[in-house]
């Protein structure tokens, strides 16, 4: 395989996983989001699909982004009478995201990021080096 494949497929996995990570980062930052009425939603845990792509320019098979979904997870429920979005017996629903989760999820992404940054730079190196030995 050459380098310009190499890295190719390097920044496809890149560029997926920093969708991952945006959608990771939305979720942490709406973990508190509540809804505002009594019969109002509040925020919905978003996950990202990944899906094989064959690139045919390069004959091999890439990773993009299949699509964000949203978790269909029961939400959970909090008594707090005082709040307006509670309901009769006093629960408010709370978003379905679990900060434990989605920082397992942020470091798996990351690792994979920098796993993919990786092999970008040692491929550059590696061209480098050849143009080195050719002068």
């Amino acid at each position: 395989m050459d380098i310009s494949k190499t890295m190719k497929i390097a920044a496809a996995g890149m560029a997926a996983q920093g969708t991952r990570l945006r959608v990771i980062a939305e979720n942490i930052a709406n973990a508190d989001s509540l809804a505002q009425t009594p019969d109002g939603q509040p925020y919905r845990r978003k996950t990202v699909i990944f899906k094989n792509v064959l690139d045919r320019s390069l004959g091999v098979n890439t990773v993009e982004v299949g699509g964000v979904q949203i978790d269909r997870s029961p939400f959970e429920r909090r008594y707090d009478p005082k709040h307006p979005a509670a309901d009769a017996d006093g629960y408010v629903l709370a978003p379905n995201v679990n900060s434990l989760v989605e920082m397992m999820d942020l470091r798996e992404a990351r690792r994979s990021y920098e796993a993919n940054l990786r092999v970008m730079d040692t491929a550059r190196r590696m061209l480098s080096r050849t143009l080195e030995l050719l002068r």
